[in-house]
Order: structure tokens, then sequence, then C-alpha cells
């Protein structure tokens, strides 16, 4: 009831604010609305995009992080999908159950890619093209798929083998991939908002959350989580996706500025995030967190019989198409 509330208050502000993307003084106004603290490189991303197209004088941007307007991504998506000037950060897992493209899942499919440079390819490819075409006749336009970090287990009790996920109750991602995921490591998957999960630890309804390092940090999991088993089982990618009624709105000038301007930033953020990632993992430790490092083949191992049972429902041949267009 209390996210239904947030996101018609959101809707309703919007509505009120917003007339077809455009201020009384015909600025073009956007906010970027994500649900990552203001430290992670996500949520810089979207500042640094802001303050590029406020200097130009065309556009107002607004950024909401931290779940500012709601903590749930879906929801955020939907009120793109319905007009709202929004740009919102979702994954590829995420837009694949909300629209029903169930190849889109391959992106972040559990050890599929594990390489960042694949994201600079991505969007030169037939696959991806025909992505972005689907999702933009439900209302959707899919701008840039940005690396942010791979994902791994925060836990309150060690996990050094699969074995030891065996029936903890973990906040993953409520879609098919995430539940997926939860079904061949063992753990009961917890489809609950990212605001949840630190009080949901601390109050003991949840055994831990998989989540990258910088939103593990940020959000400071390290209190109430003092073991990470370095699975890195997603390579996580932002989707920033926004709605294609705004886009269609722009002047034609303003629209290529504003989308450049998007894809160029991510391409810069996704190696700013994967240089400090490092960094994080050191600073978990410094936080009292023992942090593990797993046998990568025996997770892998365990994540096969994903791909021989075809859980995601993918295409024949999907992963080799995708492989031989990103020339890997």
């Amino acid at each position: 009831m209390k996210n239904f509330l947030v996101v018609l208050l959101a809707v309703l502000i919007s509505a009120s604010v917003f007339a077809n993307g455009k201020t009384d003084g015909g600025k073009i106004r956007v906010t970027f609305a994500g649900t990552e603290a203001a430290t992670t490189g996500q949520s810089r991303m979207m500042q640094e995009v802001a303050d590029k197209l406020n200097a130009t004088g065309r556009f107002q941007i607004d950024v909401q992080v931290n779940g500012a307007l709601s903590n749930d991504t879906d929801n955020l998506v939907t009120q793109a999908r319905t007009g709202v000037p929004l740009v919102v950060p979702s994954d590829p897992g995420r837009l694949a159950s909300q629209f029903n493209i169930p190849d889109l899942n391959i992106l972040m499919a559990p050890y599929v890619l594990t390489d960042m440079s694949a994201l600079d390819k991505l969007p030169d490819t037939a696959l991806f093209k025909e992505w972005q075409a689907k999702l933009e006749a439900q209302g959707i336009t899919f701008v840039a798929d940005m690396y942010n970090g791979f994902r791994s287990f925060y836990t309150t009790t060690p996990v050094n083998t699969v074995a030891d996920l065996s029936g903890l109750r973990i906040r993953g991602f409520g879609n098919n991939i995430g539940n997926a995921l939860a079904k061949y490591l063992g753990f009961a998957n917890m489809g609950i908002t990212w605001g949840e999960v630190l009080p949901g630890i601390q109050q003991k309804t949840l055994d831990g959350c998989e989540v990258q390092v910088a939103t593990a940090y940020g959000s400071a999991i390290y209190e109430v989580a003092k073991y990470l088993a370095l699975t890195k089982h997603y390579m996580l990618q932002t989707s920033f996706v926004c709605s294609t009624q705004l886009l269609n709105s722009m002047p034609a000038a303003d629209k290529k500025l504003f989308l450049d301007t998007i894809t160029e930033t991510a391409r810069k953020y996704s190696q700013i995030i994967a240089d400090e990632e490092a960094g994080y993992y050191q600073q978990m430790r410094d936080k009292g967190v023992t942090v593990t490092e797993v046998s990568l083949p025996e997770f892998q191992s365990a994540i096969n019989r994903l791909y021989t049972n075809n859980d995601l429902n993918f295409s024949s041949g999907l992963k080799d198409r995708l492989f031989r267009e990103l020339g890997l």
C-alpha cells in the first residue's frame, strides 16, 4: 500500500508539473529517478548528465536518487511508459520480465557475459536493435546499457560453497532471472524493494542479499551482514530507459543531444565503476566484513542446469548469436 501511494503521488506531481516535458520557460524538463545511494557510480553518472544538459540552457534536469520518488524500479518504469518525463535506471532482467522479452535476460544471465568491454559493442548488434524495437512498441526507449558492477552474496552466516546458501532467505531480483538463480543455488528469493533490505536483515526476516558492492557499501549493509562471498554471478548492467513519447516530443537537435549525452556518459562511468570496485571491497573489509574468494567453477557448474533446462525460455541459439554479434 505504501509503494502504491508513493507511485500515485509521483504520478500526480508529474502530471501537474510536466507538460510534454516542457517548463513554462520553454526548457525540456526531465527527472532522472533511481534507487541507489547518491554515492554510487550510477547516481553520480545521472548527476553528470544533468549538469551537462542543464549547462546547454535547453534542459532542466532534476535528479532524484536513493528511492526519493520510489524504491520500486518497475513502478518508475511504468510511470515513464505512460509518458511521464522520467529517465529510469533499470536492468536487462527487469525489462525482460516487465515487457515480456525473455531473450533480453541473456545480457544478465548468470555467468554468460563476464567482460564489461562487450557492452561497448552491444548497441551495434542486430539483437540489441530488435530488443529496442520491441520496447519502443510498448512505449519505452532503451537508451544505454552501462556496466554497474558484479553482484555477489552478502550474508549473516559464512558462504563458502553452494551448499551454504541452502535455505537462506536472500533478497534478490523479483523476476524470472532472480528466481532462476535461487532455484539452482538453493536459496529462497525474496523479491522486496531495496529500501526494505537493511531493516529486514536487522529484524532477521532476511539472511542477506545479493547486490553489487557499491550499493552494498552505500547502503551500509556491512552493519548487518558480515560475510561477503565473491560469487560474481551477475555482471550487472544499468539499462537507462525513458518514455518514447517524451523523446518524440523533443526537437530533433535536442533529442540527439539528450541521447548522445546519456550514451557517452554511461560509457565513461562503466570504466569508473569498474575502477572503483576493488576499493569498495577493501572498504567492506575495513568495516569488519569477511570477504571470501569462492570457487567460481563450483557456482558456474550449479548454474549450468539453468541453460540445459532453458528456464529462461531463450530462443534457440541465442547465446551463440549474441557472442557472434559481439565478436566473442
